[in-house]
């Protein structure tokens, strides 16, 4: 089908091959190349189509967007036509990165203005949810380490994207990977002295964003940096829910969304979330890159907080002190940090500090106070402290069996090395940073769980399911993987070095060409691209 680009064509849907629309006579080949097939959407300022470019070989597609003001007045025309002009130089700045499209062409034509992109297949995070239902924790913080990036590069091209929502957000068919779309509302002149002075960027002339996603300075024309950050919170309580943003109250008082009742998530992503939905700029994530360290810092600051209940044995006032100078050393380093490095670097420094005390002290022995364990705890948990006077935590078999059994589904930073877990279901569990060296995880059950900076080296996950697993940073140096369901896991940045992955399934899953090339293959495997074969 050859579609006519005319807006007051009645019947624009005309033969394949055909030279001008039947109904208004209006020319089909736009600039002698692109065929429009057919129409994707329409919005306030313009309409989108998918079309093929004839003067190529293969007649790719592509996406064109044609400008459409809602008016003919002089002033809407005028605002249309920076609209997609601020889009072209937009996309030619930044479409080289690999999860924004690039820009093909732009130009005028008898007093059109067109785009032409490279077109994503796919679908939109809106139709995966309608489709598939609400994510997962696990899901939700696969999004955020996979679009915080591509945010943080957006910002840096002083770019301010300005309708983040579900529907602009495409998962690329050929890799998975999200792809940002729709760039016809970014502001991209950031007036770097007003926003100095002010707090916020130089006023525009109008207000753009989706109602409900866009957060409250960007509807009174004054968008920053950290607006895209609300949008992507937003986002993932929709991700969620399942639920739009006009779906859910709001409190009277503050303005703040209401939505923690709805979702039962960890502590910590429930804290990081909150933080990227703040009302006030001012208490806002104020980058991209805050948002990634609050990721990063969670497990740490989540078994440090855990470990402040064990203190050497002394009175109470001593107890105090310690959680204070802990607390203290967090609260010096969260604010100065810049990189991952400065997890480590909190961590070490209270682990320096208790090292101090326990030697002035002559500690030799920890026990737990002013907390009531379980039965399960007390009889299959060992906590030790290492050479470097840190906590670990200790389970065999049957504490963690029953642990999960009773509803527990958090063991961020234990060990379980060695363990004979073969057929075990722990779906849907937080193993962040803990030990599983050697662990007997055959045959298991480990759908939607998260082993982000695990340490799996040469455990055995022979035919176990971790289909949408967290493995971001996870060490599977020499794990047994073969027949392992690994569809749609996140292993960016996982050590595959000398993995076994022969037979597993990886369709769709995040990972990279050098990562596999680390790791042993053949022909039974299944590429992340759904096709069997070596890689």
């Amino acid at each position: 089908m050859s579609y006519c680009l005319n807006p007051t064509c009645p019947n624009p849907e005309n033969p394949t091959h055909s030279e001008r629309c039947q109904s208004c006579a209006s020319r089909l080949l736009l600039r002698d190349r692109y065929r429009v097939i057919k129409a994707l959407g329409q919005g306030g300022f313009g309409a989108t189509f998918i079309a093929r470019d004839e003067s190529l070989p293969g007649e790719p597609s592509c996406v064109i967007k044609q400008l459409r003001p809602s008016g003919s007045a002089p002033h809407v025309l005028q605002m249309a036509r920076e609209l997609f002009e601020r889009e072209a130089v937009t996309l030619g700045k930044i479409g080289n990165h690999p999860q924004v499209p690039r820009l093909l062409d732009y130009f005028e034509d008898h007093e059109q203005f067109y785009l032409v992109q490279e077109y994503i297949s796919g679908a939109t995070l809106q139709q995966e949810v309608k489709a598939q239902g609400a994510l997962s924790e696990a899901s939700v913080k696969q999004f955020l380490t996979e679009i915080m990036p591509l945010l943080q590069y957006i910002h840096e091209q002083k770019v301010i994207h300005r309708d983040i929502k579900p529907a602009n957000l495409i998962r690329r068919a050929q890799d998975s990977r999200l792809v940002l779309i729709d760039f016809g509302a970014v502001k991209n002149q950031v007036n770097q002295t007003a926003a100095l002075q002010s707090g916020h960027t130089a006023l525009t002339a109008y207000a753009i964003g989706t109602p409900g996603f866009a957060p409250p300075e960007q509807m009174a024309m004054r968008p920053v940096y950290s607006s895209d950050i609300y949008a992507v919170g937003v986002t993932c309580i929709y991700l969620l829910t399942g639920k739009s943003p006009k779906d859910l109250d709001y409190n009277p008082t503050t303005g703040e969304m209401m939505w923690e009742h709805l979702v039962p998530i960890s502590t910590h992503l429930s804290r990081v979330l909150r933080k990227m939905l703040e009302v006030s700029v001012r208490n806002r994530y104020q980058n991209a890159g805050e948002v990634l360290r609050a990721l990063e810092m969670e497990p740490y600051l989540d078994s440090l907080a855990q470990s402040l209940i064990l203190q050497p044995v002394g009175g109470i006032k001593e107890q105090v002190n310690n959680r204070q100078d802990d607390s203290a050393i967090i609260n010096s380093n969260s604010s100065g940090s810049h990189s991952s490095a400065g997890v480590a670097q909190v961590a070490a420094a209270i682990r320096a500090r208790r090292a101090k005390v326990a030697e002035a002290t002559g500690a030799t022995s920890h026990r737990l106070v002013g907390t009531k364990t379980n039965t399960w705890e007390n009889k299959n948990t060992d906590i030790i402290q290492n050479s470097q006077s840190q906590i670990i935590r200790q389970l065999n078999t049957e504490g963690l069996r029953n642990a999960y059994t009773k509803g527990r589904r958090d063991f961020a930073s234990y060990n379980l090395s060695l363990l004979n877990l073969q057929g075990i279901d722990l779906s849907g569990t937080n193993f962040h940073s803990s030990v599983l060296e050697r662990a007997n995880l055959q045959g298991a059950n480990l759908f939607n769980s998260d082993f982000g900076r695990a340490s799996l080296n040469r455990a055995n996950l022979r035919d176990a399911n971790l289909s949408k697993a967290y493995l971001s940073h996870a060490d599977l140096e020499g794990a047994d993987l073969r027949g392992t369901d690994l569809s749609y896991a996140y292993l960016n940045n996982a050590n595959l070095r000398g993995a076994n992955l022969c037979g597993a399934n990886l369709t769709g899953a995040k990972i990279s060409d050098e990562q596999l090339a680390l790791a042993k293959t053949n022909w039974m495997t299944v590429r992340p691209n759904g096709k069997r074969g070596l890689l």
